[in-house]
């Protein structure tokens, strides 16, 4: 984990498949609305792909700290997916600003 989000091991669940993945996420507080947005991509993986053209919606991520309900969205260049929310992101957010 780093001061602003989470790199490493998720797991991708629905409709009782599994799919295990590395991610790279992030997150911010919108500052007119105060709300928190959660951000990131998955690793390019052939399942993640298959999963993406099967359904996108409602897939539960699961990282060590947490799950959360996302959504698949565009592959990059690299076949990376997006994923993201808002409100509690599936890792630990710092309460005060770094030193």
């Amino acid at each position: 984990m780093s001061d602003d989000g989470y790199r490493g091991p998720v797991t991708l669940a629905v409709s009782g498949r599994t799919v295990e993945a590395q991610a790279e996420l992030r997150g911010a507080v919108e500052p007119i609305s105060g709300r928190y947005r959660w951000y990131g991509r998955l690793s390019a993986d052939a399942e993640i792909a298959e999963l993406a053209g099967v359904r996108t919606r409602g897939i539960t991520l699961t990282t060590p700290y947490g799950s959360v309900t996302t959504t698949l969205a565009d592959a990059d260049p690299w076949g990376r997916y997006r994923v993201g929310g808002e409100g509690s992101p599936p890792f630990p957010v710092l309460t005060e600003p770094p030193a």
